[in-house]
């Protein structure tokens, strides 16, 4: 392997005699040299998007939440609280109920869901960061929180005393009803904060204290539709869950937060792959230069390889040449366009050079797991593209 490795470095680093073939390697090199760089960029912007997007969910979404596998809640016992609290790995917990509601305000109605949640919701939670007016709602009150999109709709303020917020929900039960109104249970609220995190989310959510919400939907006070976990940072997630599966038996459903907002999740990692597809086919395209760069030399150096071949030289070592010639110019292109790419990484997240408005800059993420997918694939296609040339190399070439 000495001697094909040794007259490979010599032919990238040499020039030939022949101009259009020094040409055509400088076009071939660029175009790895490009393609890398972009595929890279690329790779980092959509990371960039990624977490963009994340963050929103990522804002009111908890590390683990369990859920009733059969109806809408279910009953947690003293024991079962207990034996929460006694997980390692959980640094707090709140217990939550869901349901949709009809809300009404000043004649305008909107159907949406009515979240309880007891005083440790903010510790699992970043809401309160999120409130862009008022206050957090206080436990066991009739106060509540709402998001920007169904204040706008109701063109509803805060602390309004002469117009309080209505909520009505269906009562349990069976059986026929005479009367429409007593169908439906029906309390007066506060609202006294308003949050913003999302378009989506500012009109899904109004947060109510849990004892308010379950005397509403007339629950049992240990009965909830969920609980939330936060867990500590060196907590192992799967250990956690298994634990809480064990103290809830086949009662509950854990799921984390790629579970939760699995359609999400799904739809960020099928562009994610679509592009990176599109900018491979891309370097494939580039790397057809380097396969006719190859070929050229091949023919440039036929008299070369015929006086090796006469010498001694095996066809496998000719091939072997040109083989690693392909590799390594592949190689130093790949780096060279890595460290553009991660240069202009670094300059957009440092100077904010591209924006998207004018207070928000294009959002770029550099990590070491692009670094290793792009320099995998321009060091596997241009073995492939330089197998493919080095095939060129026969005993008929050289008769």
């Amino acid at each position: 392997m000495k001697f094909p490795l040794y007259i490979a470095k010599r032919y990238i680093f040499s020039s030939s005699f022949n101009n259009a073939i020094n040409i055509i390697n400088r076009i071939a090199s660029l175009g790895i040299v490009v393609g890398t760089l972009a595929l890279f960029v690329v790779l980092s912007v959509f990371s960039g998007l990624r977490e963009f997007s994340l963050s929103f969910t990522n804002e009111i979404d908890p590390d683990l939440k369990i859920e009733s596998t059969l109806g809408k809640s279910f009953l947690i016992t003293g024991e079962e609280d207990k034996k929460i609290k006694n997980i390692q790995g959980i640094a707090s917990y709140t217990k939550v109920i869901e349901e949709r509601v009809l809300f009404v305000f000043n004649n305008k109605q909107q159907v949406t869901y009515l979240k309880g949640v007891d005083a440790n919701y903010d510790k699992v939670s970043n809401i309160k960061s999120r409130l862009f007016n008022g206050t957090w709602l206080k436990p066991e009150t009739f106060q509540v929180v709402v998001g920007y999109g169904i204040s706008r709709d109701f063109s509803m303020g805060i602390l309004d005393f002469q117009n309080q917020l209505q909520i009505l929900a269906p009562k349990p039960g069976k059986g026929t009803i005479n009367n429409p109104e007593e169908a439906f249970s029906k309390i007066d609220v506060l609202p006294v904060g308003i949050y913003s995190i999302s378009e989506d989310l500012d009109s899904k959510y109004v947060f109510a204290d849990l004892q308010l919400t379950q005397e509403l939907l007339q629950y049992k006070p240990n009965q909830i539709s969920s609980i939330e976990f936060d867990l500590k940072s060196e907590a192992n997630e799967e250990t956690v869950t298994k634990q809480l599966q064990e103290i809830f038996k086949n009662k509950i459903t854990v799921k984390n937060r790629a579970q939760l907002n699995a359609s999400l999740y799904k739809m960020l990692n099928t562009e994610n792959i679509a592009v990176y597809l599109i900018f491979t086919l891309v370097i494939i395209v580039a790397l057809f230069n380097l396969i006719g760069a190859l070929i050229m030399m091949i023919l440039d150096k036929k008299h070369n390889l015929k006086t090796l071949f006469n010498l001694g030289s095996e066809i496998k070592h000719l091939r072997q040449i040109f083989l690693l010639q392909g590799v390594l110019l592949s190689f130093f292109g790949g780096l060279i366009g890595l460290m553009l790419g991660i240069g202009l990484v670094v300059l957009q997240q440092q100077f904010e050079l591209v924006m998207i408005t004018p207070t928000l800059a294009y959002p770029v993420v550099f990590n070491f797991e692009n670094v290793l997918i792009v320099l995998g694939t321009i060091l596997s296609l241009g073995f492939l593209a330089s197998l493919i040339a080095s095939s060129r190399v026969s005993k008929k070439l050289l008769e």
